[in-house]
């Protein structure tokens, strides 16, 4: 429990980190808006980290079967107002 909006949680490959998207570490736009990214955490809920930093909606994190890639929706670098692309990483932990 961080008081904040936390969703669309996928464990990593080893089973012990989850991925999320959170409005954790992220102020509301000028609108009032809040930023999500993501974000991973250990699954005993410690040492959270934000993993994205661009872009004003990042979620819907998974990772790749062998854990060596992931994937998200994101509208970085989106051309119009509510356009989402999605992004494929390689995860280097």
């Amino acid at each position: 429990h961080n008081g904040r909006s936390n969703f669309a949680p996928f464990f990593a490959h080893d089973g012990k980190r989850i991925i999320y998207s959170s409005n954790l570490s992220t102020p509301p736009d000028h609108q009032g808006r809040p930023s999500f990214h993501l974000h991973m955490i250990n699954d005993d809920g410690t040492h959270p980290e934000q993993i994205t930093f661009k872009g004003h909606f990042n979620s819907f994190p998974m990772f790749s079967p062998d854990g060596k890639q992931v994937v998200w929706s994101s509208d970085r670098n989106a051309a119009n107002p509510k356009e989402f692309n999605i992004f494929l990483a390689d995860w280097v932990p």
